[in-house]
């Protein structure tokens, strides 16, 4: 028998999820915590965290590095920044993190994304401005399932860790 999947977000929870997420989408280069996302919508971090996945299929926090590294991708193809300004201008206060993220979603590093600029054979040259956002977003791949003990619980309790350096430390990652 396979698990039932667990409950879809309430109708009043997709409301508060989409504040949240405007919310991310136009402060993405501010301070940006979940606590404090969750604090904006009388939500505890926890449960934001779970339905804010439910709803669009990546936590809080990855969507935000993804906005971030979205328009890091934008400003690094204009190419009059350097990648540690491009860093700093969309909230990223860590070059080695903004350098890995960047890695993991587009699949080269910064600096040879920003050397490339002909986004690996595809040309956006007069494309409309929405249609080459949707082209070149990064896509986050799937993480491989995390691997179960002999009594079919994930390795770890169960529960994925909090990913969020800045609801620990209370600085940006």
């Amino acid at each position: 028998m396979s698990p039932t999947p667990p409950p879809a977000p309430h109708l009043g929870d997709l409301a508060l999820l989409r504040r949240v997420r405007d919310r991310i989408d136009r402060e993405y280069a501010r301070p940006l915590d979940v606590e404090a996302l969750a604090r904006g919508v009388n939500m505890s971090a926890g449960h934001l965290s779970r339905q804010f996945r439910l709803a669009y299929g990546e936590p809080p926090y990855s969507y935000l590095m993804t906005r971030r590294i979205e328009r890091a991708m934008a400003l690094l193809r204009r190419g009059d920044l350097s990648v540690t300004e491009v860093c700093f201008a969309v909230g990223c206060s860590s070059l080695g993190t903004f350098s890995s993220r960047f890695t993991e979603l587009v699949g080269v590093p910064p600096s040879v994304f920003r050397e490339r600029q002909d986004l690996a054979g595809q040309n956006i040259e007069g494309m409309p401005a929405c249609v080459a956002k949707q082209v070149t977003r990064p896509v986050r791949k799937a993480r491989p399932p995390r691997a179960s003990t002999p009594d079919g619980e994930a390795a770890g309790g169960g529960a994925e860790p909090v990913r969020n350096r800045e609801a620990h430390t209370g600085r940006p990652a």
